[in-house]
């Protein structure tokens, strides 16, 4: 194949098509409507985890958003009502069988949905998605405690760093360097517990430690703090994140500090905080929760494919 050819097959780009009119003729139905927020801002994502890639425009520095998410919760506040985003995201560092630097994201939010209506909904909508190319069972759900017990004989919320750090050892992970209690929550649930998640079905796993709270509310739960959030996963792919959206400005701009400064403790570059949101949460969001998928991860898992590459028009070495 030459380098000028694209590195999907045209079948692919026609399964990725009907994809994106199945996206959209499912929230017509639902009087759900599409945005358009711009791809290039004046703020970048606090998150340690996420890099933004930044480029002069007109001698001033902006960045490619890695998620609609900012913008379209001003909209929410401005009184847009349910809406959509289906388009490109961009993220710095990201590149290898499953991740691109660019690539397309759906994100949504409803207004007065908690989190296990979203839930509901997003299992609607991906098992719609799926069915011309497989046939899924109905979901399996689990709180993140659940799944942590099942899957890897420990609780998440009770264990210490060095209760953690055993089990890695006991499944051959050999881990340097320091490693906080998230990074090792966050490593346990890629390489033990995710892998176990059934192929023929979604896994949601919901409840989050509050620690990894990001942009979900926290509530208080039967073994501790748990941050309102959820992902979705088919076998360890991870496809879905959601969460009951935080909106109060004073907590958020809380976080972005607490961001920034880790962010300043890795050595990592310092990026604005978004005012806007924070303005617009201080004007008032309305009670809703959003979520976000990964489409191209998601024509991967349906269709079987093992590179992201293989379900983009052109991947990064061809763009």
């Amino acid at each position: 194949m030459s380098d000028w050819e694209p590195s999907a097959t045209l079948d692919m780009l026609r399964n990725r098509a009907r994809m994106l009119h199945g996206i959209r003729a499912f929230f017509a139905l639902r009087g759900v409507m599409e945005v358009s927020p711009p791809l290039l801002s004046g703020a970048a994502v606090t998150d340690p985890q996420i890099e933004s890639i930044h480029a002069r425009v007109c001698g001033e520095t902006r960045y490619l958003h890695t998620s609609p998410e900012f913008a379209m919760k001003r909209l929410l506040a401005a009184g847009s009502g349910d809406i959509y985003y289906l388009g490109p995201v961009f993220r710095d560092g990201e590149r290898g069988r499953r991740h691109a630097t660019e690539f397309t994201m759906l994100e949504w939010y409803r207004l007065g949905f908690d989190l296990e209506a979203l839930m509901t909904e997003v299992e609607t909508l991906l098992l719609t998605l799926a069915y011309p190319h497989r046939s899924l069972q109905p979901a399996m759900r689990l709180s993140y405690r659940e799944a942590f017990l099942r899957y890897a004989g420990i609780d998440p919320f009770a264990a210490d760093d060095k209760a953690l750090a055993a089990v890695a050892r006991e499944r051959g992970l050999d881990v340097a360097g320091e490693m906080g209690r998230d990074d090792w929550l966050d490593l346990l649930i890629s390489t033990v517990v995710a892998p176990q998640f059934p192929t023929d079905r979604l896994t949601l796993v919901f409840d989050y430690p509050a620690s990894q709270a990001a942009l979900a509310r926290v509530a208080d739960g039967p073994y501790g703090a748990v941050a309102r959030r959820f992902e979705a996963y088919l076998g360890e792919l991870e496809l879905v994140n959601g969460f009951h959206e935080l909106a109060v400005a004073e907590e958020q701009r809380a976080r972005f500090e607490a961001d920034l400064a880790r962010r300043q403790a890795r050595g990592q570059a310092a990026v604005p905080m978004d005012d806007h949101l924070l303005a617009a949460l201080a004007a008032g969001l309305p009670d809703c929760a959003g979520v976000s998928v990964g489409i191209d991860r998601l024509l991967m898992a349906v269709c079987g494919e093992a590179d992201i590459s293989a379900v983009q028009c052109f991947c990064e070495a061809r763009a």
